[in-house]
């Protein structure tokens, strides 16, 4: 019997520790994003088409000042970072995160985008986020000790030539 309670107790140290490394991308608050840019002009005027090209969506602020928000439209607890990153595959692909820190927990707080590696780095904590390949993980920082990474959003295409932001 006592065999056994120790196998047991060796099992759950071993998936304790085994998840130990995992990523939080969902350390800030749920707030809805839906940003409908699913139409081939709307795309065009605020879409992302190169690599590392972004492009920030803040409906409280007013960013960008000329786009068409309107009472469906959500940007998320800190806003929206929409960049042009990879896929998994190495294909150029639109990726969107939370602007807000998930360090610093604050949507006043925002990261932006380090032209020089095209890391996110938070304006506070100086903590660095990898955008490119769409996982929003820590790269240094404290972010790193928290184990926190950006709050990653949907983007998916649309049959009329453009993309749909969601967090759902």
């Amino acid at each position: 019997m006592k065999s056994i309670s120790k196998i047991l107790l060796l099992m759950v140290a071993v998936v304790l520790l085994l998840g130990c490394d995992k990523i939080n991308n969902e350390a800030l608050p749920s707030y809805p994003v839906r940003i409908d840019l699913s139409n081939h002009g709307l795309w065009n005027t605020y879409g992302v088409h190169s690599l590392g090209e972004y492009r920030i969506f803040n409906r409280p602020k007013g960013i960008p000042s000329n786009f068409p928000y309107n009472v469906n439209t959500y940007t998320g607890f800190g806003g929206v970072l929409l960049f042009m990153g990879q896929d998994v595959s190495g294909n150029a692909a639109p990726l969107a995160f939370d602007l807000a820190c998930p360090v610093e927990h604050n949507p006043e707080v925002a990261v932006s985008i380090d032209p020089d590696n095209l890391d996110a780095v938070c304006s506070k904590c100086k903590s660095r986020y990898d955008v490119i390949t769409g996982m929003g993980g820590p790269k240094s920082g404290m972010a790193i000790d928290h184990k926190v990474g950006l709050n990653i959003y949907k983007v998916r295409s649309s049959s009329t030539g453009g993309y749909f932001i969601s967090n759902y």
